[in-house]
């Protein structure tokens, strides 16, 4: 379809809920896509950090064709081979004991919620059920999510909010313990925020919330939607600081295009939940299971946090040229291929500029330029970002 012609019927038949780019993809192959008109882009999105394993993967490919011709769904009230194999590998390569699947992030998130404030009101009874979050957080779009995702513009038009959550600063130890209470059940954040600015924990900060948690008996619990599943440099962030958590929460790459989210916790927490406590429909089918397991058995055996790593240091390191050459870029962030550009001007020029020279990426808080490339990118690839960005650069003034 012309894509002028896409655009109209998406305006007319579409809920208005994205600005959308006046462009359509139709193939991709590893780092890069192909858009319906035949233009190459070297996509540096990767879906929002879901295309840890790239486009087309023939692993994942492979297991989409396989699972879809045996059975794509027959619901929970059977068990699910491919649900206990992907709940085995997140737990036997986590600290987890339990798991549980959902359909998306924002689902992980709200039922990591449920689940600390089950295992609180079992263990102490009514009222110890607030959870403090973080400035610049951001834990999804639901009513719940929205409670404690920090940027106030994803609220309006939606009270009443649900109660019973409270607001620390980020990397503020002092601001937290001023927060907590004898009500509150559990911390809850995330160890690299990527909504928030690309922003990482700093790690005298994660190792004092876990103190004070284990002191208070309260649950702490880390998103790791964005930011797991190889992306800092770990197989799982939590690595990366040596901080445990009670419970965590995945999707996105997990799924390597498939729409699944996990919520993983000990044993302990993970008994707060019996039979009719908490469900799901979708959640955890045969199908997108099926691609969880080829997604977390590629990037295990190939250990490909290895290169997030590598090649999130080369990143970094020529990043930071731009910061030491222009005087308007401020700092590198993030951890290994969650990676960030900070500026002291619009970043949203600077997409567009990029866009226009076939490279794809992302403006996060206004003024960070954010990447999130396939795990399996290269130094070659990285070299066409820079290059790219040189060319934008130079033409600022």
């Amino acid at each position: 379809m012309d894509i002028n012609q896409l655009v109209q019927d998406g305006q007319n038949y579409l809920m208005n809920t994205y600005k959308r780019i006046p462009i359509a993809f139709s193939e991709g192959k590893g780092s890069y896509l192909k858009d319906t008109e035949g233009n190459e882009y070297l996509d540096m999105v990767g879906g929002l950090a879901v295309n840890g394993l790239g486009h087309s993967h023939p692993k994942i490919v492979e297991a989409i064709k396989n699972q879809g011709e045996k059975l794509l769904h027959t619901s929970n009230l059977y068990w699910i081979e491919n649900q206990v194999k992907l709940g085995k590998m997140l737990v036997e390569n986590s600290f987890a004991d339990k798991a549980f699947f959902a359909n998306s992030g924002a689902e992980a998130n709200e039922g990591a919620i449920k689940l600390a404030r089950k295992y609180a009101y079992k263990k102490y009874g009514e009222g110890k059920n607030e959870i403090i979050a973080m400035s610049g957080a951001f834990h999804g779009r639901t009513m719940a999510t929205l409670s404690i995702t920090a940027n106030k513009k994803y609220r309006e038009g939606y009270a009443p909010i649900p109660a019973g959550f409270k607001e620390a600063t980020f990397n503020d130890i002092k601001s937290v313990e001023a927060a907590i209470t004898e009500n509150t059940c559990a911390i809850m954040l995330e160890p690299v925020q990527g909504e928030g600015g690309v922003t990482p924990a700093e790690q005298e900060f994660l190792t004092a919330v876990r103190k004070i948690c284990t002191e208070k008996d309260i649950l702490l619990i880390f998103d790791e939607v964005q930011c797991g599943i190889g992306r800092t440099g770990k197989l799982f962030a939590y690595e990366d600081y040596g901080v445990i958590p009670d419970i965590m929460t995945l999707a996105k790459a997990l799924g390597a295009g498939v729409p699944i989210g996990a919520v993983v916790a000990t044993d302990e927490v993970a008994s707060a939940f019996n039979p009719g406590d908490h469900g799901t429909t979708f959640g955890g089918n045969p199908f997108s299971c099926g691609v969880g397991v080829a997604a977390m058995e590629t990037i295990i055996e190939e250990k490909l946090w290895e290169n997030a790593e590598k090649i999130g240091e080369y990143f970094s390191n020529q990043l930071q040229k731009f910061v030491d050459q222009y005087a308007w870029v401020k700092q590198v962030k993030g951890k290994g291929l969650i990676k960030g550009l900070e500026l002291e001007i619009e970043g949203a020029p600077i997409v567009e500029s990029a866009f226009k020279k076939g490279v794809l990426i992302n403006c996060t808080s206004g003024t960070v330029l954010r990447f999130l490339p396939a795990l399996t990118i290269t130094e070659k690839e990285v070299d066409q970002v820079i290059s790219t960005l040189s060319d934008i650069f130079k033409e600022i003034k």
